[in-house]
């Protein structure tokens, strides 16, 4: 299996060393490359093509949200995880906003912060619990919104869609799910494939936003 590219990206250069070095003893992972801010990300994003982005939020120059909108724009098949010190809602939404397909913070556990880069270069979201708890209230303080109806989607989410839906939502990865509805990793791969279709979504963050919004959490 081809090892993950990953660009690390932050201005503190004794936590980028310490980074590197944790997912260097993965073997599916290879640090191409490092970065002090935003705008030396995306000349080494453009230079070193990485599959995954580990994005620091609050950097000199260009901080990490402007710099996820650049590159996002410019190489849409790099995914870009943030990794930060900070889960207030203001950096939490506008980092989802610019692209990111990950919020983690900088406490994250060594293997939690492996399998959120594996899981990013396969497509998929990886959300703090804390964060994706914000995401849902969000929408759910929604001011004037209109009750919820019968489900506006050409192709209606079947009961086990929903189930993973709900799980999905609350930033459980794939393996998660599998383990609490008692299905197979493969199983429940495919129904979140199916989901983003049927919501139109990209990745596993739109389509728990797309969700919210639709009155189906």
């Amino acid at each position: 299996m081809t090892p993950v590219r990953v660009l690390l990206v932050d201005d503190q250069a004794l936590f980028r060393e310490a980074l590197g070095t944790l997912l260097a003893t993965h073997d599916g992972i290879d640090v191409v490359g490092e970065a002090g801010n935003g705008e030396e990300a995306l000349s080494r994003a453009a230079a070193l093509t990485p599959d995954v982005v580990l994005m620091d939020l609050r950097m000199p120059v260009l901080d990490g949200v402007g710099a996820t909108r650049r590159l996002r724009l410019a190489h849409p098949a790099v995914q870009v995880i943030a990794l930060t010190t900070f889960d207030d809602d203001e950096d939490v939404f506008a980092a989802l906003r610019a692209g990111a397909v990950g919020y983690l913070l900088k406490d994250v556990s060594s293997a939690r912060l492996i399998e959120a880069v594996l899981a990013a270069a396969r497509g998929e979201s990886v959300l703090q619990p804390s964060v994706a708890a914000k995401v849902v209230a969000r929408f759910a303080q929604l001011a004037d919104a209109p009750e919820p109806g019968p489900q506006p989607l050409v192709v209606p989410l079947s009961d086990r869609e929903l189930e993973v839906l709900r799980l999905l939502a609350g930033g459980r990865s794939n393996r998660e799910i599998a383990t609490t509805l008692f299905l197979a990793e493969g199983t429940v791969k495919n129904h979140v494939t199916n989901l983003l279709g049927k919501l139109g979504a990209r990745d596993r963050t739109q389509a728990a936003l797309r969700a919210r919004d639709l009155g189906l959490l």
